[in-house]
């Protein structure tokens, strides 16, 4: 396949797989925390992500990892999975959804910066202000019509959000490596392995809280979705996508998680598109195309 031809699927798998964490926002929180605690779930997300990966793997591929790449990949379990997810969920309880938006924003800036250090990624004048314009559109979408404020009652849980988007920036950059030398089921299916021995600790007794005789069918299927569509779609999308993308390009595509909320939103009728709305989508997605247009060949003169 040519490598224009694999570019175009990677994007639309990060597409997808923000479309998917888009409506993560609406869906999930009808399950959680009435039903299932957040430590709970994360469990009961890497319980299934776990089972279906290696399931799906063994159906479809023989590839194996060398030994001495399975501590590496335990790494990046723990900045992916367990760092990850168990940080943003704690944060988000004692700060507000709409501080952890705006702090989730720092994700592509800070992978810029890692990648420069970590991987040697170049920073262009062109994927900075890609990065910027994304992050005045996400902002904007954010914050309209929010009220929202940082002070010494939420800095706890700010400080937590921010070292979730930290950390999943990290992972990021971490994993990419991996990408190149393996199969991105297969990766992927090692980090989930390792995050669950993580994340166990931490989240066995809310898992073992579940009533599931008590929960009505609407919010069984929420917590299919997020097992299956965030937890196994959409890490295996992102996955996909950085095979073949460079980290920023990955990260950059958070910036439209807003937006597919929104565009979600007013499909189901819970808000309406106002112009500032469309003028945020359009900086997102100028953001991102920016972010990850490629370089033009340099000129030889003869």
């Amino acid at each position: 396949m040519a490598k224009a031809s694999k570019n175009l699927l990677a994007h639309l798998a990060l597409l997808g797989a923000n479309i998917i964490y888009g409506a993560n926002y609406t869906i999930a929180k009808e399950a959680m925390p009435e039903y299932v605690k957040p430590f709970g779930f994360i469990v009961l997300r890497c319980v299934g992500a776990v089972l279906l990966f290696w399931l799906f793997h063994a159906f479809t591929s023989k590839e194996k990892v060398e030994k001495k790449d399975l501590p590496k990949l335990a790494l990046c379990a723990l900045f992916g999975i367990a760092i990850n997810q168990l940080l943003f969920f704690k944060g988000l309880s004692i700060t507000t959804p709409i501080n952890a938006s705006i702090l989730m924003t720092s994700t592509p800036i800070l992978v810029l910066i890692v990648a420069a250090f970590l991987i040697k990624e170049r920073v262009t004048p062109k994927k900075i202000v890609g990065i910027f314009l994304g992050l005045i559109g996400a902002l904007m979408i954010i914050i309209m019509g929010e009220d929202f404020s940082f002070g010494s009652e939420t800095l706890p849980g700010d400080l937590l959000v921010f070292i979730n988007a930290s950390s999943y920036g990290v992972y990021l950059v971490m994993v990419k490596p991996f990408m190149q030398k393996y199969q991105p089921l297969t990766v992927i299916k090692w980090i989930f392995f390792f995050g669950f021995f993580m994340v166990v600790p931490f989240g066995y007794k809310e898992f073992f809280e579940i009533d599931w005789p008590t929960i009505p069918t609407p919010i069984l299927w929420a917590i299919v979705y997020v097992v299956v569509g965030l937890s196994f779609f959409a890490y295996l999308l992102n996955t996909i996508a950085l095979k073949h993308l460079s980290p920023s390009v990955v990260s950059i595509y958070i910036y439209s998680q807003p937006v597919f909320a929104t565009t979600i939103a007013i499909a189901l009728g819970r808000d309406h598109l106002t112009t500032l709305e469309i003028i945020a989508g359009i900086l997102v997605f100028v953001g991102v195309y920016l972010v990850s247009a490629p370089r033009k060949p340099a000129i030889n003169k003869t």
